[in-house]
C-alpha cells in the first residue's frame, strides 16, 4: 500500500502507473499521440495529403513500436488513440492522394 501513499510528480505521471519511470515508453507514446492528430487533422484538407499520408504512416510505425515496448495499461491506452488518429491521417491521405501526390506517374 506504500505505492499508493507516494505522490506522483510529472505531467505524464498518469502513464506511469506502476511507480517506476519509464521515459522511453512515455516518449513514443505522447510521440504518437501528437504524430496521429497532426495526421488527422490534416487528413480533412485534400490539399495536404502528404502531410496526413506521411504523418499517418510515420505515426502507425511509432505507435506499433510503442505498443511492443509499453509496460503500463497508460501508456497503450494513449498508443492506441494514437494508432487510431495516425491511422485515419494516413487512410484519408492515400485516398486523397497518397503519399507521393502524383509525382511519380
Amino acid at each position: 500500500m506504500a505505492q499508493a501513499a507516494r505522490p506522483h510528480h510529472g505531467l505524464l505521471s498518469f502513464l506511469d502507473t506502476d511507480g517506476k519511470s519509464h521515459p522511453v515508453q512515455n516518449a513514443f507514446a505522447v510521440t504518437t499521440l501528437v504524430i496521429g492528430a497532426i495526421a488527422f487533422v490534416t487528413a480533412h484538407f485534400t490539399q495536404l495529403h502528404l502531410v496526413s499520408s506521411w504523418t499517418g504512416l510515420v505515426g502507425m510505425i511509432t505507435g506499433a513500436w510503442g505498443q511492443l515496448i509499453s509496460a503500463t495499461t497508460g501508456e497503450r491506452f494513449v498508443l492506441i488513440i494514437g494508432l487510431g488518429a495516425a491511422g485515419v491521417g494516413f487512410y484519408l491521405g492515400m485516398a486523397h492522394g497518397g503519399l507521393f501526390g502524383g509525382v511519380l506517374g
